[in-house]
């Protein structure tokens, strides 16, 4: 997807194309909601995570827990 705002017809034509029923009130609320998330996508994408390892490679283990404070 572009970096452009999904317009209201856009979301009718792509909820039509993905067999979801929409009535047309929603359509700019729904555009609306779209253009949020991406632009939360968007900031997250700029995040430099440097050498941090992906999530699958943490391995809980079982070890010596110290409470002490």
């Amino acid at each position: 997807m572009s970096s452009a705002e999904l317009t209201p017809p856009e979301v009718a034509r792509w909820a039509a194309r993905a067999g979801l029923p929409l009535p047309d009130d929603r359509h700019s609320v729904v555009a609306a909601t779209a253009g949020h998330i991406h632009s939360v996508v968007a900031v997250l994408r700029e995040l430099n995570f440097g050498e941090t390892p992906p999530a699958s490679a943490f391995r809980a283990e079982k070890g010596k827990h110290d409470a002490a404070v």
